[in-house]
């Protein structure tokens, strides 16, 4: 009687759930969607704003390029 005694309080303190340790700690653990959805944003984000930065540059191209023309008149 004892020894199903001593079973039983040890199958009651094992924790039901065991924790799972992720292989690398430098990424937050996140669910499949919202780690879809933040890194999609960010990629989206940062194509945008390349597409901008290359309309800037071509504007200011046009701009100085007006400016070299008349100079060598």
């Amino acid at each position: 009687m004892a020894a199903e005694d001593s079973k039983d309080i040890l199958k009651k303190r094992l924790p039901k759930k065991i924790r799972e340790v992720p292989d690398c700690y430098f990424l937050p653990r996140r669910s499949w969607p919202s780690a879809l959805a933040i890194y999609g944003a960010v990629c989206a984000a940062s194509f945008g704003a390349g597409m901008l930065l290359e309309v800037w540059i071509n504007k200011k191209i046009k701009e100085d390029s007006g400016i070299v023309w008349e100079m060598d008149k």
